[in-house]
């Protein structure tokens, strides 16, 4: 990851001390559906990364954790029980050194959660530099990874790769152009990595997230939940945003033998933003006999 970290098109820098949620309300539930898998989780020194690789963890899975940033992606590896790797998701070199790691450890990999992400986005003031850099940390490097890993899934007899997109993959947002653009794509290669991996028993799926409290929301808020939560309720059924392990656990099914007939699919783990149309969640014919 590089720069700014993202959750939600929402820039924030990952410090440490904002690395777990402020509102878990203990959804954190541990089961064996992943014991004895072995888990790649990119970008996981962020807020959101750490919930996902804790959960992955609770359920059974060992996971090497990918960050840039060493100083809070080691950080989120001590505070889940991960393993730490310090690298560039951008970098081809690195990738392999990353793959090398955890074949070296643990003999296998079963699961990639492609979670690494940038937004350089300037929307249609966006320049070239921009473009190439984003659209190579959202897509190219997602789809450098599950090269990566594939020979070895399909050595074992499988895998699942879950790739994080976003809802913003599907709707115009005002001022954001590569952002969405990224998402986009990466709903697409789902679906064309899921076709070509079929052969191989390696499930590709995506996750787009709704509005979830993240370390920007609590900065912006300056930490009232219930405030957020009120802004995101006429955009989303739940009235509230998401937690980030909420949407971990969707992830973790995705990955688990569980979901062992899912593939190409992209999941939406928005509170019901993505079925919501421009009436929102209020009646509008009423209004026309106010």
């Amino acid at each position: 990851m590089r720069g700014w970290d993202i959750f939600e098109g929402q820039p924030y820098l990952a410090f440490p001390s904002l690395l777990l949620p402020h509102s878990s309300k203990g959804r954190y539930m541990s089961s064996d559906s992943l014991k004895g898998k072995v888990a790649i989780v990119t970008g996981g020194g962020t807020l959101f990364g750490a919930a996902v690789a804790k959960t992955l963890i609770n359920d059974g899975a060992k996971v090497m954790i990918v960050e840039i940033n060493t100083e809070s992606g080691s950080a989120a590896a001590k505070a889940c029980g991960a393993t730490f790797f310090h690298g560039d998701v951008t970098d081809d070199s690195s990738i392999s050194k990353l793959v090398e790691s955890v074949i070296s450890s643990w003999g296998r990999v079963d699961i990639l959660v492609n979670l690494a992400c940038s937004y350089d986005d300037s929307g249609a003031d966006s320049t070239r530099a921009q473009w190439t850099n984003t659209l190579n940390v959202n897509i190219a490097s997602a789809a450098i990874l599950a090269a990566a890993v594939r020979p070895y899934m399909a050595k074992q007899g499988g895998g699942s790769i879950i790739n994080l997109t976003s809802i913003s993959s599907s709707v115009a947002q005002t001022g954001r152009w590569i952002y969405p653009v990224s998402k986009a794509a990466l709903v697409q290669l789902t679906r064309n990595m899921a076709m070509d991996y079929a052969g191989d028993k390696i499930r590709v799926n995506s996750v787009s997230p709704g509005w979830t409290w993240s370390a920007i929301m609590d900065m912006l808020s300056k930490g009232d939940r219930k405030k957020t939560d009120r802004v995101a309720a006429p955009f989303h059924l739940t009235g509230r945003v998401g937690d980030p392990e909420e949407v971990a656990n969707v992830i973790s099914f995705l990955a688990s033998d569980k979901a062992s007939v899912v593939t190409g699919a992209d999941w939406a783990a928005d509170g019901g933003y993505s079925a919501m149309g421009p009436e929102q969640a209020v009646p509008a014919i009423p209004l026309l006999e106010a």
